[in-house]
């Protein structure tokens, strides 16, 4: 595959040549210059009993999808676009083990994932999620692993499955509004399940 001869085209013009059968290599060529992205996304994921190698497979069948799928006159940037098919197709694969294993959703999600654009050695720390708050003291802020365990049976029990869900997507780095599409949620509903984990996490971190 030349790679040169597609450097000068947008990912549009590429997919639309895919989709009138021109240039079947570009297909090879857009998945590689999208793998980066399914990398850090799988990475942002963690999932008990499962191999990152499983969820970067996942990734790559909701690209593939993308590509397929992709409307240039309907959906906006097919970068856009590849971001939720391919956070759809790992949060697709999220929930059925969930279901298999009969455990929890956000059980499978570290608390401490890493935010998609950070460096390798920062995390997510819940003061991100809940934002400033001059109430809680500095020692409240951290969460350390022996707190994990009784911070995900608190959000077992105190969020809904749709807060759970919200939270699980925002930890993994989507804006609202990505998680209200994968969701297939208005962003209003969505910013809301956000505000009243923000809320109820707050008040199970000051009653520690």
């Amino acid at each position: 595959m030349n790679e040169n001869k597609y450097r000068d085209k947008s990912d549009e013009e590429l997919i639309l040549s895919i989709h009138d059968n021109e240039e079947k290599d570009a297909v090879d060529y857009i998945m590689n210059k999208y793998k980066h992205l399914v990398k850090k996304k799988a990475a942002s994921m963690f999932i008990l009993g499962a191999d990152r190698d499983d969820l970067i497979q996942e990734g790559m069948i909701g690209l593939f999808k993308a590509i397929r799928d992709y409307d240039y006159g309907r959906d906006a940037s097919f970068a856009t676009f590849a971001d939720l098919c391919i956070s759809r197709q790992m949060y697709s694969a999220v929930k059925a083990l969930a279901r298999k294993k009969h455990t929890p959703l956000n059980s499978y999600i570290s608390i401490y994932a890493k935010r998609e654009g950070e460096d390798e050695g920062s995390d997510v720390a819940l003061e991100d999620i809940l934002e400033s708050d001059s109430s809680l003291i500095p020692e409240q802020h951290i969460i350390d692993q022996e707190n994990l365990n009784a911070l995900e049976e608190a959000i077992e029990r105190e969020l809904s499955p749709m807060e759970t869900q919200v939270l699980d997507l925002y930890i993994t780095g989507m804006s609202i509004k990505q998680i209200s599409a994968v969701l297939s949620r208005d962003e209003k509903s969505t910013d809301n399940a956000m505000q009243r984990v923000r809320n109820k996490l707050k008040k199970y971190l000051k009653n520690k």
